[in-house]
């Protein structure tokens, strides 16, 4: 079994809810940085939930079975069919898939979705006719969370919530469903990792990072035409879990020592 290094120095960071991009993923089951990084917080006495996406292999999945995929303004329609694609890849595959490479590195990890425990309970998207089973998250319970991270295990959640009455599966938005989380939470960072380094005022010009933003600076600027498409719901969801009750977020890249990195200034962080 391969063993991080358990003698990194790592400060522990109370309560530090962590969404891995789809985007940012890597595919092979061997270790990667960013569960090494989580596994010595977790040692520190770092209290850390994992949320992860699952985008990219979604589609493979669905074009692999000849099922179309269409969005609408950028959120995925979601009939009876891609909602049983995307369970059987976010809940399995991909969950199960973390879980195993955690576990290599001796990080106590248990893979759960959204719809265990009632965790995240949504209803329809307010274009809901359209997406289909899209949803927008109603209420976060993290009873099963807490229990889990008391026992010291490392919760890895996959973003599938279900409908009042439990009567199907909803699909969400990842990084939205980690920000419910985060807030539910009270963490003290949640760190939404994707491949880009932090948020840019100007995407052709590397020196426009944005170091800081309040949650209505966050707002204003993912409505503006500057915020690309894939980094509103990133930006949004930081001031989302702001703005519900944790302390701070960060947007930062998935290389080594990001979530140090990011909590030490390398990152577009948003807070009150």
């Amino acid at each position: 079994m391969h063993m991080a290094n358990k003698n990194a120095r790592v400060l522990a960071v109370g309560t530090v809810v962590v969404k891995y991009g789809g985007n940012a993923m890597g595919e092979a089951d061997g270790p990667e940085p960013l569960l090494e990084e989580i596994g010595a917080l977790c040692r520190a006495g770092s209290r850390v939930v994992l949320v992860h996406g699952g985008g990219p292999e979604i589609d493979r999945a669905l074009a692999e079975r000849s099922i179309a995929t269409r969005r609408v303004d950028g959120l995925r329609v979601t009939d009876a069919a891609t909602l049983e694609v995307t369970e059987a890849v976010l809940c399995a595959t991909l969950n199960k898939r973390l879980v195993r490479a955690c576990l290599a590195l001796g990080i106590p990890a248990v893979g759960v979705s959204g719809q265990d425990g009632a965790m995240l309970v949504a209803r329809p998207c307010a274009n809901g006719a359209e997406l289909g089973y899209v949803g927008e998250i109603e209420t976060a319970d993290t009873l099963l969370l807490r229990t889990l991270l008391g026992a010291g295990y490392l919760p890895v959640v996959a973003p599938l919530a279900i409908a009042a009455g439990a009567a199907h599966a909803y699909n969400v938005n990842a990084d939205l469903s980690a920000a419910a989380l985060a807030a539910a939470l009270r963490a003290d960072a949640f760190v939404a990792v994707t491949n880009v380094a932090r948020v840019y005022r100007d995407l052709g010009d590397p020196t426009s990072g944005i170091d800081r933003l309040s949650v209505a600076e966050a707002v204003e600027f993912a409505a503006g035409d500057a915020c690309r498409s894939s980094m509103k719901p990133k930006l949004l969801a930081a001031a989302s879990a702001v703005a519900g009750g944790a302390k701070a977020a960060y947007i930062c890249s998935a290389a080594a020592g990001a979530i140090g990195a990011a909590l030490a200034g390398a990152a577009t962080m948003v807070a009150a």
